[in-house]
């Protein structure tokens, strides 16, 4: 028979109760949240008591829901916290709850539980008089329906924890809802947008938004206008603050992956005060998904990761659809799972990431997508942390430094279709002839370690338009004018550019591909515009470049596709990129290979 804890209802109801107290649900009821979402309330009992006092949190609804928790299942009290209404009493507010044994698998209730009433404990029934016992009857709804939901929230006695130079009382974001009139929120800010502006027929305004996050969950805030003035400066991610007297609203999940039914919104009543006892506020709640499940969720889904950033590009720049320039950065991402995604990162963020030393990098709010399998992109609504202070990335560190980084990881951007062009598919030239790589509907991408074995230095430098975004070939006019057909102008100069054709080589077969301006400069070692003067002026040293460029070894990242050309197919390689090798990393994964023969 499943023992209960027996005196967690007393401890409970004076406040003193702690997690973990195992307990059997006596009953529940749904309240109407009108506007918002339902809640439920639950009757507890620990065999001596039973207490009506305890509240699912909105995230737990589910459970009851689908009838996981019913009348007589056993439950183990993970997480809770505690509110005092005007009357005294306290409710229990239910974070987490794990059922350990069905309502199925048990017979009824356990012992002979009473309701408790603050002041009379029950002693254990095997000391206990039979007679004097008073008989349970039925549910008392009484009991059930007592004021609950229309005390919650209210003004709590003295004896609570108040807010500087304000009469409402500390309360958590999970019991929060728009029903109470005086609360005030002890809270993080784990994360704060950009100030952003509209105009429009209506006007113009600008607004901001925070998420701030307690033991208990999670919030977002919205600032317009007068407030974006009165509180943006003074908000600062990772400090802690009082804020109260904010609008409670349904919260738009178009616009939020934070994890609460409902969001605020600063008003000119709104007051956000700094506190500088904060050290027992949690720093951020992510429920991090493994990267081997991303190919799992659905398109779209907005969800929480973390792994090591085992490779980042450059910076580049992009121009929308609205004429507005902006920064993008990818970086790849592993985990313990061995799988490896590619994370976009946009704006500042992209301008401002550092990704040597390989960190961990954990990002609230990522958007999955299926372009090239599966990537996921950070948007302005995300929150990205660098080596974050939590125990999933210190398990993480541990991992790699130890075993991880031998791994290539295996890239969901590559696996259904190739087009993501990541760098961690690694092959070796007859690999990619034997499985025919570039023959699908799509191009396939791959890296690989190659030596470049003969350079086709005849007409790899052409003249072309001196236009900062165009490459377009010009037309010598033979009057000190180049036309460019493209853009319709005459220029009195062009740029050289450069397309380069190299067969490179490993032990097992050769390719050849086509090289475009930056990877050409980084195997000739010299840039188009010298090797333009050189070409002109002294033909002998334009050669030695060539062969000294020969027989150097790069890793190289290609693309490949089958394409047809006077009713000839044939395989077309380009080279997307081009590093010199990492003798540590490809010693590294040599030995990963050779283990892998072994075994």
């Amino acid at each position: 028979m499943t023992t209960l804890t027996e005196g967690a209802i007393e401890a409970l109801s004076n406040g003193t109760g702690g997690n973990d107290a195992v307990l059997q649900l006596v009953n529940i009821r749904k309240i109407d949240g009108g506007n918002g979402p339902a809640r439920f309330r639950v009757m507890m009992s620990d065999g001596l008591h039973t207490l009506s006092s305890f509240m699912l949190s909105t995230q737990l609804n589910c459970m009851a829901e689908d009838n996981r928790l019913a009348p007589n299942c056993v439950c183990i009290l993970k997480r809770h916290v505690t509110n005092i209404l005007k009357d005294g009493r306290r409710v229990v507010i239910i974070l987490e709850i794990d059922v350990i044994k069905p309502a199925s698998e048990v017979a009824g209730k356990i012992g002979d539980p009473t309701p408790y009433t603050e002041g009379q404990a029950k002693a254990p029934q095997s000391a206990q008089n039979s007679e004097s016992r008073i008989p349970l009857q039925p549910q008392n709804k009484n009991e059930m329906n007592r004021g609950f939901s229309r005390d919650f929230g209210k003004k709590a006695p003295s004896a609570m924890p108040s807010t500087p130079g304000k009469s409402s009382k500390v309360v958590p974001i999970a019991s929060l809802n728009p029903y109470q009139s005086k609360w005030t929120i002890r809270a993080r800010v784990t994360n704060k947008s950009n100030i952003r502006t509209w105009s429009n027929s209506r006007g113009d305004g600008k607004l901001f938004s925070m998420e701030m996050v307690d033991e208990s969950g999670e919030i977002r805030a919205t600032g317009f206008n007068q407030e974006v003035d009165k509180f943006y400066s003074l908000i600062e991610v990772g400090k802690v603050y009082y804020i109260s007297k904010c609008s409670l609203k349904i919260a738009n999940k178009q616009y939020t992956s934070v994890k609460n039914d409902y969001e605020m919104t600063l008003n000119g009543e709104s007051t956000v005060i700094p506190c500088e006892d904060s050290c027992d506020v949690p720093m951020v709640q992510c429920s991090f998904v493994p990267i081997a499940e991303l190919e799992n969720k659905e398109k779209d889904a907005v969800i929480d990761v973390i792994g090591v950033c085992k490779s980042v590009e450059e910076v580049t720049r992009l121009t929308t659809k609205s004429s507005r320039e902006v920064s993008k950065r990818t970086l790849n991402l592993m985990d313990m799972s061995g799988k490896v995604v590619t994370v976009t990162l946009w704006g500042e963020e992209a301008e401002k990431f550092d990704g040597s030393g390989q960190p961990i990098v954990a990002i609230k709010g990522a958007k999955l997508s299926d372009f090239g399998g599966r990537s996921l992109s950070a948007s302005f609504s995300s929150t990205l942390m660098i080596n974050p202070d939590i125990p999933e990335a210190y398990k993480l560190r541990g991992w790699y430094d130890k075993e991880g980084h031998t791994m290539d990881g295996q890239s969901l951007t590559e696996l259904k279709g190739g087009s993501g062009g990541g760098n961690t598919n690694w092959k070796s030239l007859s690999d990619v002839k034997n499985e025919h790589l570039g023959h699908g509907d799509k191009a396939d991408y791959y890296t690989c370690i190659a030596t470049i074995v003969y350079l086709r230095k005849e007409n790899c430098l052409y003249q072309a338009c001196p236009s900062q975004d165009c490459n377009k070939k010009v037309i010598d006019q033979q009057n000190g004018m180049f036309r460019c057909e493209k853009c319709d102008k005459e220029f009195p100069n062009f740029k050289y550019r450069l397309i380069l054709s190299a067969n490179i080589a490993d032990h097992g077969d050769n390719q050849w591909v086509t090289c475009f301006q930056e990877s050409a400069e980084a195997i000739l070692g010299q840039n188009a515009a010298y090797l333009g003067q050189l070409k002109d002026s002294n033909e002998t040293a334009y050669d030695e470049i060539f062969q000294q460029a020969n027989f150097n070894t790069f890793i190289f990242r290609n693309r490949v596709k089958l394409e047809t050309y006077n009713d000839e197919s044939r395989i077309k390689a380009t080279v997307l990129d081009v590093k010199p090798v990492d003798h540590k990393d490809y010693i590294q994964r040599l030995i990963v290979n050779i283990r892998k023969l072994a075994a």
